[in-house]
């Protein structure tokens, strides 16, 4: 295909796709689905090789948000039966990481539901980061708290924070249909914020939430422009108990289109697969290896995914190898830019507390929330039903006396 073509050649020179070449990707059809994707990993492998990037989550405080982001289990009035307590201790959240490191992970993200951290939480993180990296040698330490007030990113840069997560979710045209508690704006001055703090930003989406095309390609190029070094992409993962629990649009193959889309238009950056794979793409999830060069280990904010050693499995049967903690993730011209601005790792940001799918639970936090793994390919559901086998609500890890995940 002459677009596939060009698409690689642009992604290969970092040169921006057209709205026009970007929309065609989410159009091709289900036979030229294996086409798009060896395509997309040619950009993938330019600036990645083979190499996985695993992160891995801690909930700092799960729950009684007062946001009212709609795909959010956390949000203020949701039903969603999931774990609620308040924050962590130090030594509880250096535990819970602690697991992720032993799993693989190199990066962990400190993830806490709420609008934003006032000046004492940002005092609590400050130390819980501090007690990781002293017990976690070379370890990446992510925050995402939520909105940032001014000064708060400059604090937790100086605490050893690393990078700073905050997710724009969809278009700005939309962002209004799923929360109304803060705008797209605010969302986009928190990124900027921790940008010129000297944190590697980390901003992305969340997909299946009833958004058409356009709006996808929309927060996509958004993204472009804001130049985040890490661009995870969630999808929506639908918990009872919350406005969107209905809304089952995607397919195994759709995700794949969307991932596809996102690496041509960010060829050089940490494209995460984040919350929701497992509900999603299922069996399909190491063609999605082929795409991305980041994913979650472990369970998620308030739902569990596959199996640790599963996700550790898959990638080497797809032939693709962890990236170890030596290893700088990012590209050398971008990871110099990175230390020029004072960000000493060179790696990209962790997710959100996003509810959707990855991770964002918006109003404070953004990171997986929830995805949880599905054994087998279930039948597509009827748009008016809920699908409760699909969505484990995690009941393990921080928060609870039962060993994490990981």
């Amino acid at each position: 295909m002459d677009l596939l073509n060009t698409l690689v050649d642009k992604g290969l020179r970092r040169e921006l796709p057209t709205r026009e070449e970007a929309l065609a990707v989410l159009a091709t059809s289900d036979d030229e689905l294996l086409d798009v994707v060896a395509a997309a990993g040619k950009v993938r492998r330019q600036w990645f090789g083979r190499r996985v990037k695993l992160n891995y989550l801690v909930n700092l405080k799960s729950g009684l948000c007062p946001e009212d982001c709609s795909y959010c289990s956390q949000r203020l009035g949701s039903k969603a039966d999931i774990l609620k307590y308040t924050w962590l201790k130090p030594d509880e959240a250096s535990k819970a990481a602690a697991a992720g490191v032993a799993g693989g992970a190199k990066r962990v993200c400190l993830v806490a539901s709420g609008r934003g951290p006032t000046d004492r939480d940002i005092a609590r993180v400050s130390e819980t980061i501090e007690t990781i990296k002293e017990q976690n040698e070379g370890i990446e330490v992510c925050a995402c708290l939520g909105l940032l007030s001014d000064g708060q990113a400059e604090r937790l840069r100086a605490a050893g924070a690393d990078a700073y997560n905050h997710n724009l979710n969809t278009s700005e045209g939309t962002y209004g249909d799923i929360t109304t508690t803060h705008t797209y704006q605010d969302r986009v001055d928190t990124v900027t914020k921790a940008h010129d703090a000297g944190l590697s930003a980390c901003s992305g989406l969340i997909a299946g939430m009833g958004e058409s095309d356009e709006d996808l390609v929309d927060v996509v190029f958004a993204l472009r422009e804001l130049d985040p070094d890490s661009v995870p992409v969630n999808f929506l993962i639908p918990f009872e108990g919350t406005p969107l629990a209905k809304e089952w649009n995607l397919t195994p193959q759709r995700c794949l289109r969307i991932l596809a889309m996102t690496r041509f238009v960010c060829p050089d950056v940490e494209v995460r697969l984040a919350g929701g794979r497992e509900v999603h793409l299922r069996s399909m999830q190491p063609l999605a290896l082929h795409l991305v060069n980041s994913i979650f280990l472990g369970d998620y904010l308030t739902s569990e995914g596959q199996a640790g050693q599963a996700d550790l499995d898959m990638i080497a049967d797809a032939g693709f190898e962890v990236e170890g903690a030596g290893t700088t993730t990012l590209p050398r011209h971008r990871a110099d830019a990175v230390a020029a601005a004072g960000c000493g790792s060179g790696a990209s940001a962790c997710d959100s507390h996003e509810e959707s799918g990855c991770g964002s639970h918006e109003g404070g936090g953004c990171g997986p929330c929830g995805g949880h793994a599905a054994a087998a390919e279930p039948e597509q559901a009827p748009a008016d039903q809920a699908r409760t086998d699909l969505v484990a609500v995690r009941r393990r890890g921080a928060g609870t006396d039962l060993a994490p995940n990981a």
